[in-house]
């Protein structure tokens, strides 16, 4: 299972890890395919219809990617990649490279009900175990699919936004009903030929007299930003 911390194998055993009871015992509501389960402990888990394996506390942190391990493991089958369904609101991520960035960006989209991220093909894998933990269970709610981003924005009909440091004052900004918002890479932004495809550049103005922050984190501009979309949308 260790080697599951690559996407080569993840893809080659079409297989992927999900740690923690709270999380694992989400899965049959989902469509996420468990396959197996291993636990300390598998009274605390809730699976009538899925296999779940005792083993020590030392047997899981063999096959665990945590420091410190919790309490079960789930084997889980990768699904099929979704195609995109055009919802109302969506994320655009454009070479996100930090897991934990990704993971709280989907859990962010769950918590605004957005049913799905487009992701550039150099973004993070979703079923990387950093990212599947920093979900916390969101991953099995939220369609990650992944895409060129100039050829699928130049199908889309409907506005989109780029975030960048140089743009119009989020605060200002009427966000329509429906949207597409364009997050960038945490070290260069968004790309050139991405960023030609919004219809508008937005920021998130700062405050106070030192102003000398030099950026945000791409997560918590995106919690920022969509609270403020959502309100005047």
């Amino acid at each position: 299972m260790q080697s599951l911390d690559k996407r080569k194998y993840r893809q080659k055993y079409n297989m992927f890890l999900v740690e923690g009871n709270k999380t694992i015992n989400e899965l049959p509501a989902s469509p996420v395919t468990v396959v197996e389960v291993f636990s300390t402990d598998p009274s605390l888990l809730f699976l009538p219809t899925i296999t779940v394996t005792q083993i020590s506390a030392a047997e899981l942190r063999k096959i665990s990617f945590l420091q410190h391990p919790k309490d079960s493991v789930a084997l889980c089958r990768l699904p099929d990649e979704p195609g995109a369904a055009d919802s109302p609101r969506r994320l655009i991520l454009d070479g996100i490279q930090d897991p934990g960035n990704l993971g709280t960006l989907i859990r962010l989209a769950d918590w605004f009900g957005m049913e799905e991220i487009i992701c550039s093909p150099d973004t993070v894998d979703v079923y990387n175990p950093k990212v599947i933990q920093a979900t916390m269970g969101s991953f099995a709610r939220v369609r990650v699919i992944y895409a060129e981003l100039e050829a699928f924005l130049s199908n889309v009909e409907r506005a989109v936004f780029a975030t960048d440091m140089l743009g119009d004052d989020i605060y200002d900004i009427d966000f329509p009903t429906s949207f597409d918002l364009i997050l960038g890479n945490e070290g260069n932004g968004i790309s050139a030929a991405v960023r030609n495809k919004a219809d508008r550049v937005v920021t998130i103005p700062r405050f106070g007299d030192k102003q000398s922050t030099e950026s945000l984190n791409v997560a918590m501009a995106a919690g920022i930003i969509l609270g403020q979309a959502y309100r005047k949308s």
